[in-house]
């Protein structure tokens, strides 16, 4: 990623030089809009949150770092990033424009995750949770005179995710151990947390890295398919592809559920509701493919 331009005025911002606009008073600032939904949630309106990936509709792999992004960066006291090789420019434009006393938020870290492994971290349930108490704990920090009203609105979070964790049990309990297919792992951990049985990982990795999937894992896909040896095929709605589309086209004929997902929290909807709304679509699909 080329960034000389950005990279000087991030520079230029971060140490402060005539003639460039002073940094807001709290400012956070989420690579993912899965992560800067739930802090705008325990921010309140004392403190301005941005999220660098925000549209549902692009592909998040494509994204290329802008002076904008830059910029916002450079006058963020608390940073969230997903980290495990999923947002690498994040890291870079940290490094670009450093800024002391700022706190960052590394999921992967916080979840003990690290590259290599699926990087989709928000969709295991247990994630979020931990992501909000760490953001409250930055916000109380950077800010001490509005930590009870964090502490407050922590407690209301967690709360909400808490429903997707009783949804994902309630999934288990009805659906585990049955076997399921995606074009690509960004819905793995959910499968995992639900119990479910997850085929094609082969394949899944492949897309997921840009690479050209074998032959041999292209054919048993597709046999999985038209065999209906699994129940539903997930996909992600945001990338799209010749390859994946042949396969969704395969499972609609031979009548195996397809489930569209997303990458990047849609607009209007709370991180919960999101959650709650693919898990419904799923539990529809895996009735339909067992009636």
């Amino acid at each position: 990623m080329r960034l000389p331009r950005e990279i000087c005025l991030a520079a230029a911002l971060a140490l402060g030089i005539p003639g460039v606009a002073a940094a807001v008073p709290l400012t956070l600032v989420a690579a993912e809009n899965v992560y800067g939904g739930v802090a705008r949630e325990l921010a309140g309106g004392a403190v301005e949150v941005v999220s660098i990936l925000n549209n549902p509709d692009q592909d998040p792999h494509l994204f290329e770092s802008s002076p904008a992004a830059v910029r916002q960066v450079a006058d963020a006291r608390i940073v969230i990033l997903n980290g495990a090789d999923y947002d690498p420019w994040m890291a870079k434009l940290l490094a670009a424009a450093p800024r002391p006393g700022r706190t960052v938020i590394n999921v992967a870290d916080l979840m003990g995750k690290k590259a290599g492994d699926n990087p989709h971290l928000w969709y295991d349930p247990a994630t979020m949770p931990k992501v909000a108490a760490a953001v409250a704990d930055a916000l109380a920090k950077a800010d001490p005179a509005g930590a009870p009203d964090y502490a407050a609105r922590l407690k209301i979070t967690l709360a909400a995710l808490a429903r997707v964790q009783v949804g994902a049990a309630a999934l288990r309990a009805k659906w585990a151990g049955a076997a399921i297919t995606a074009t690509e792992p960004v819905f793995g951990p959910m499968a995992d947390a639900l119990g479910l049985t997850m085929r094609n990982q082969d394949f899944q990795r492949a897309m997921m890295n840009d690479t050209e999937p074998s032959a041999r894992d292209v054919a048993a896909f597709e046999d999985d398919l038209r065999q209906r040896r699994v129940k539903a095929l997930i996909y992600n709605r945001q990338v799209s592809s010749k390859t994946a589309q042949r396969l969704i086209d395969i499972a609609r004929t031979a009548k195996v559920p397809v489930v569209a997902v997303t990458e990047t929290q849609p607009a209007g909807l709370s991180f919960s509701d999101w959650m709650l709304g693919e898990l419904d679509a799923l539990d529809k699909a895996l009735a339909e493919a067992k009636s």
